[in-house]
């Protein structure tokens, strides 16, 4: 907190920022880790039934989490973890089924209420900002992805060996638990995991305070944003650039058209889907904003090496140490998350971008 209170000059607002988020999610999180936990288990036996997760939203914030829900899902990032069946849907009359689960985070979900689905809702992040409302939230399904898990394997395995979880949940091993027992593991591991969130959130957000200055300068500057990512760095572009255009400003999500993706893989590769839509967009006024959780992902790099190239500011928020970006300084501005946990590093990049936004 002293380093963001030592940078006022910045006019990013960084200290009442950084003081609202941790307070609104211990908050939160203190008064819904039981109750998380306790859903986590209502999940495992639908989806042990052969139930899908539905998450619904139709536009901006909304659409980009439903996507984000969908992706940690189906493409789990923890070794050992099965993939889970999720969709992003907008028209939930069309998908609900009876044993299916539903988060909504827009529209009218009472058909899926009607049909018998469990639904995910009644959560109501305490604050008055919508930014930090939707962190919380991300922070709150990111859980649930986590944990659900736990009594998978629990309603499976009954105590015995965890096998590929056992570093993660070591109380999985400890014998024949309750259900109880469990239940009561998991809460505190949410609450575990939420101090773990509002520590890297702290760590970016002062730590980064003049790269995000630089950053926002850029940003103000710039005539359009781009920003790309992969998987739920993908839905965090969406993110973004449903923000800015909410706020006025012009900018392209280089995720969004599954054409062109596709095309530029198949016939090219990967490591083209992105720098290839920078030669055929990208303007010497433009900015690229990159979202990596590892800094390493050669479609990103290649992407910034084109947009320098092309005399595009370049910013990018990454993880880990910050991977071959921040090494080798492939971007003006770099934003580093200092974690190897995926999940943690997306809600604390989350944050980063919506300082950003604002400060716009």
């Amino acid at each position: 907190m002293a380093g963001a209170a030592a940078r006022p000059a910045h006019g990013l607002g960084l200290t009442a920022a950084l003081a609202e988020r941790t307070r609104a999610n211990a908050e939160f999180f203190a008064a819904e880790a039981e109750r998380l936990a306790r859903l986590c288990d209502e999940m495992a036996v639908r989806f042990l039934a052969g139930g899908r997760l539905l998450a619904s939203g139709t536009g901006g914030a909304a659409r980009s989490d439903a996507h984000h829900v969908a992706v940690e899902f189906v493409h789990p990032v923890i070794v050992g973890k099965r993939a889970l069946p999720a969709l992003a849907v907008e028209n939930l009359a069309a998908e609900a089924e009876p044993g299916d689960i539903v988060i909504a985070f827009d529209g009218d979900a009472s058909v899926a209420r009607e049909r018998g689905c469990l639904m995910i809702e009644g959560f109501a992040p305490p604050s008055a900002d919508a930014l930090v409302r939707q962190e919380l939230m991300e922070t709150l399904y990111h859980v649930l992805w986590e944990l659900v898990h736990v009594f998978i394997e629990h309603r499976e395995r009954r105590g015995h060996d965890a096998g590929a979880s056992s570093f993660l949940y070591p109380f999985l091993g400890a014998g024949q638990q309750s259900l109880e027992s469990v239940t009561e593991d998991v809460r505190r591991s949410v609450l575990d995991k939420a101090r773990e969130t509002a520590a890297l959130r702290e760590q970016t957000l002062t730590e980064n305070a003049e790269a995000l200055a630089g950053a926002a300068d850029a940003l103000r500057r710039s005539g359009r944003v781009l920003a790309l990512g992969n998987g739920g760095s993908a839905t965090d572009a969406m993110d973004v650039v449903a923000d800015l255009r909410a706020r006025g400003r012009r900018a392209l999500d280089l995720t969004a058209d599954s054409a062109v993706l596709t095309a530029i893989a198949n016939d090219i590769g990967v490591e083209a889907i992105f720098a290839r839509q920078v030669i055929a967009y990208g303007r010497a006024d433009d900015a690229l904003l990159t979202l990596s959780t590892s800094g390493n992902s050669e479609n990103a790099i290649a992407a910034l090496r084109e947009a320098r190239r092309r005399g595009m500011a370049t910013i990018a928020l990454v993880g880990y140490g910050g991977g071959r970006i921040a090494a080798e300084s492939l971007a003006d501005f770099v934003v580093v998350t200092r974690s190897e946990h995926i999940p943690r590093i997306q809600e604390a990049q989350a944050s980063a971008y919506h300082v950003l936004v604002e400060a716009l």
